[in-house]
């Protein structure tokens, strides 16, 4: 009695590969779905983790130090006030290495007076002490941040989008805004600033010169807070009691960083949202490589017949049939990662964001191909097995 060979793994995937060369066009298509449904995997979860080092990157460069002072609401309901002398207070906790303080105005800003007043363009003034800058990690684009001649006159500052709303690219001694009735000169343009996104929209003036020009009555409504590393949340738990003795529960409390960190749970739950689509276009990838294998055992019953009366045995053509699957969806899946990973490169280029593709998310994606490979050949191959030589050969 004869035995049959033996194939070897180099002859069975040079024999599972015949089916693939011969039906290139399919093949392709088949292997795009697969391809599709892990790209769009990789760059999903790529994209998350390049924001997720892009708020790391940020977190490190502004610190997650900085704690925020502000009014709350009395128990009647009613706005509060911070006492005049709750930044003095709260500079005296021994952790705390810079404060400054911020007031909202009552006046509007504008670019000039043919403006109507009831049109404010969602930008508000503040009064601001020279110790801001470098407490919330602020730089100036361009210009120069107050100093202690210019906090006593009519100059103001910047946030970047209160520049651009207002159209004013560089700061000079003829370019002027308008806050309520007094003129004043644009002495500077702040970059954006993550830690204080209020500031952006806001036109920054001295203390002194918001309490000549501005009738100011110098309660702040914003104190800024940088604490040391190892102490932050022992000076978070006492700085309401600090900044107002009387009324500690009219005072709010905030850690700015705390508020990125939230946005990137909110980016997280989306990408879930992402990652579920792409493993749906995974699955329709796999029906398309099943569908394919089904249609190529049809077509090629005559070689299967010509192969088992050559003495092949239903486990090599089983194992022809589901190595041939296993190929097409790992073809799938290696262009899916790196189609993936160049659209999750190209994104965090375009975003100027470190660019992060996590390793087990293209290990995962080349694992899922072959589990989705193997289930897809699994039906065709035992079905071609089962083919009978005289049955095959029969069919025409």
């Amino acid at each position: 009695m004869l035995t049959p060979a033996r194939l070897r793994i180099g002859d069975l995937m040079r024999v599972g590969a015949v089916g693939l060369r011969t039906r290139k066009m399919r093949a392709f298509l088949s292997a795009l779905g697969i391809a599709i449904g892990i790209a769009a995997m990789i760059s999903v979860v790529g994209i998350s983790a390049s924001s997720g080092a892009e708020l790391d990157r940020k977190l490190a460069a502004l610190g997650t130090n900085l704690l925020t002072v502000g009014p709350g609401n009395t128990f009647f309901g009613d706005a509060s006030k911070l006492p005049l002398e709750s930044t003095s207070m709260v500079n005296r906790i021994a952790p705390v290495t810079d404060v400054a303080a911020t007031a909202k105005l009552e006046q509007a800003v504008y670019r000039t007076d043919r403006i109507p007043k009831a049109e404010t363009g969602g930008l508000s003034a503040r009064a601001a002490e020279l110790e801001l800058l470098n407490t919330v990690g602020g730089t100036v684009r361009s210009g120069s941040w107050l100093n202690e001649a210019t906090s006593q006159y009519p100059a103001v500052v910047l946030g970047h989008k209160a520049a651009e709303r207002l159209g004013i690219t560089d700061p000079g001694a003829d370019v002027q805004i308008l806050i309520g009735d007094q003129w004043f000169t644009v002495v500077g343009i702040l970059d954006p600033i993550p830690l204080a996104p209020e500031l952006d929209t806001s036109a920054l003036i001295g203390w002194k010169a918001a309490e000549s020009y501005l009738d100011f009555d110098t309660h702040p409504t914003n104190i800024y807070v940088r604490a040391k590393d190892h102490a932050v949340e022992a000076v978070q738990s006492i700085l309401a009691a600090t900044a107002n003795p009387e009324a500690p529960n009219e005072v709010k409390v905030s850690r700015p960083s705390d508020a990125l960190a939230a946005r990137e749970a909110t980016d997280k739950t989306f990408t879930g949202l992402l990652l579920g689509l792409g493993a749906v276009a995974l699955v329709v990838g796999g029906v398309g490589v099943a569908n394919t294998m089904v249609i190529s055992v049809l077509e090629r019953r005559a070689e299967i017949g010509l192969r088992r009366s050559l003495g092949a045995t239903k486990g090599q053509v089983r194992s022809q049939f589901l190595t041939e699957s296993l190929l097409l969806a790992a073809m799938g899946g290696l262009g899916g990662v790196l189609l993936g990973g160049l659209v999750t490169t190209g994104y965090a280029w375009y975003q100027d964001w470190p660019s992060v593709v996590p390793p087990w998310a293209m290990a995962g994606g080349i694992g899922a191909t072959v589990v989705i490979g193997g289930i897809a050949g699994l039906y065709p191959a035992v079905r071609a097995a089962r083919l009978s030589p005289t049955e095959a050969l029969a069919t025409p």
